[in-house]
């Protein structure tokens, strides 16, 4: 499938998107080059919607099912580009290696998808039965799921593939992940006289005490949930000579199959009930974080921070074909499940479109310093995902 020419093409287009620094909702340039590359490639129209997403379409000649490859171009921040011995920014090459901020996550994945749709359509002459998308989402990074929202409703895919590193193994799940924040009120008063006042933080070390205790669920192949505090603060910060009539406290919460918004922060209320009862000085109450971020384009993205986990049973068809299609390609994956969150909280867990992972390079790669993606990987990620294509579309 794939001669030098065309290795040669995807690699150069794989530099390319690396040279287009692309931190989360600053995508524009990045968005400009896939555009490029997607006329460059001969697909039959682009799409930047509202939030900045671009979508690239081919079409068949038949009317048919829709396939989406999903692959995110936000990348997270380089601090100290001095660390790096290559320039985050450069795409260089060197040791059969592409270096740069994203190749592994997942500017390489994105440069395979759009080079294997492309090369399946025309190998084929566009002679199967219906419509083929590749999508570059922005804003993945820090509100995972959310820009995938507004792809999913102008297109309304059949089939999804997340793009996400795998090592070309293929994945058929992933938990999911919620932030719960719990809120404490006292009352403020001089710190001479505590006995006054009401201290909030004294109010939260009792919550949490509690909330270590609460049992999560476990579920055979995605593990154990996990509720963890990850920060907490108080007010008036700094305390100068005050007793704190505020804290905040928040927990990351990673999601089994089935969990809903209600049954995650049911314990946590009911904690929180049974602590009135005891304490009648005690006042609190537990929400979902509320996520608000600016596209490059200007719009607003908000939601709460709760995505769904998602898992896919091993003999599903379409697991079951991008697998048939994947040996056929010459890769032979296992089949397992993502250990983190990915656009598929979107797509499978809150839409309940059949869904799949599988991409190239480690996924301890992700966010380093000299992160790379290896040619070979890049190469036999667009060949995986051309095998999937044929596994799914020439039957």
């Amino acid at each position: 499938m794939l001669s030098n020419e065309r290795k040669e093409k995807l690699t150069k287009t794989c530099q390319e998107l690396l040279r287009n620094q692309s931190y989360s909702g600053e995508e524009a340039k990045v968005v400009e080059a896939i555009k490029k590359a997607f006329e460059a490639f001969g697909y039959d129209d682009v799409i930047i919607d509202a939030y900045g997403n671009v979508i690239g379409h081919i079409k068949g000649n038949k009317p048919g099912k829709a396939i989406l490859f999903d692959g995110h171009i936000d990348t997270v921040p380089v601090p100290d580009d001095s660390k790096w011995v290559h320039a985050p920014f450069g795409g260089e090459i060197a040791d059969g290696k592409i270096y740069g901020r994203g190749a592994s996550d997942m500017k390489g994945a994105v440069s395979s998808m759009i080079a294997a749709v492309a090369y399946f359509a025309e190998d084929t002459k566009r002679d199967f039965a219906g419509n083929l998308y590749v999508a570059g989402v922005v804003h993945e990074e820090i509100f995972e799921g959310v820009a995938a929202r507004k792809i999913s409703e102008r297109i309304n895919p059949d089939y999804v593939v997340i793009g996400e590193a795998s090592e070309l193994n293929l994945k058929r799940g992933q938990r999911g992940r919620a932030e719960i924040v719990v809120e404490t009120y006292g009352k403020p008063a001089h710190s001479a006289n505590p006995e006054k006042g009401i201290n909030a933080v004294y109010k939260m070390s009792k919550l949490i005490e509690k909330i270590q205790n609460i049992e999560v669920t476990e579920q055979p192949v995605l593990g154990k949930g996990i509720l963890v505090l990850t920060d907490i603060k108080s007010s008036p910060y700094p305390g100068a000579s005050v007793v704190p009539d505020y804290c905040r406290a928040t927990f990351d919460r990673r999601l089994l199959v089935g969990e809903t918004k209600e049954s995650v922060l049911e314990p946590v209320l009911k904690l929180i009930e049974e602590i009135k009862k005891e304490d009648p000085e005690f006042d609190a109450k537990a929400s979902y974080a509320i996520g608000t971020e600016r596209c490059y384009t200007g719009e607003i993205i908000e939601g709460e921070r709760f995505f769904p986990g998602w898992l896919y049973d091993e003999e599903d068809e379409f697991v079951q074909a991008a697998y048939k299609g994947l040996k056929e390609a010459g890769i032979t994956p296992q089949i397992t499940q993502y250990s983190f969150c990915t656009n598929g909280s979107h797509y499978a867990g809150e839409k309940g479109i059949k869904t799949i992972g599988f991409g190239p390079s480690k996924e301890n790669l992700a966010h380093t310093i000299d992160e790379y993606i290896e040619v070979e990987q890049l190469h036999k990620g667009a060949e995986g995902y051309y095998g999937i294509l044929k596994a799914v579309y020439c039957k």
